[in-house]
C-alpha cells in the first residue's frame, strides 16, 4: 500500500491564536496514523516562493490521508486555523518507484 502526504506551507498571523488549531488537529491526526517528518524547522528556499512554517505528514496510505482531511474532526480543528493563517496543501500519493543510482 503507498503512502500518503499532506505537504503543507503556512503563514501564521496570530501565533497565539494557532496554538489551539495544533491542540485540536493532534486527535484526527492520530487517529489516521499521521507521522511529522518535517515540522516547521530551518529551510531555505532556492527556488520560487515559500511560506514561513512548512510541514510534511506522512499517512500510512494515500486514503489516509484524504480521510483525515475530510474527517469531521479534521474539519473543525481547521475551523481554528481559518481565521490567523493562509496555508497551501497538497494531499499527495507516496512514490515506490524507481530510484537514481
Amino acid at each position: 500500500m503507498t503512502k500518503g502526504y499532506w505537504i503543507v506551507r503556512v503563514d501564521v498571523a496570530d501565533p497565539e491564536r494557532y496554538k489551539a488549531y495544533i491542540a485540536a488537529n493532534a486527535a484526527p491526526l492520530k487517529e489516521y496514523g499521521a507521522r511529522f517528518l518535517v515540522r516547521a524547522g530551518r529551510f531555505e528556499n532556492p527556488e520560487g516562493s515559500s511560506r514561513p512554517r512548512n510541514a510534511v505528514i506522512e499517512f500510512p496510505s494515500y486514503q489516509a490521508a484524504l480521510d483525515c482531511w475530510h474527517s469531521p474532526q479534521y474539519q473543525e480543528a481547521m475551523q481554528l486555523r481559518l481565521p490567523v493563517s493562509t496555508a497551501d496543501v497538497v494531499i499527495i500519493e507516496g512514490y515506490e518507484g524507481p530510484q537514481p543510482e
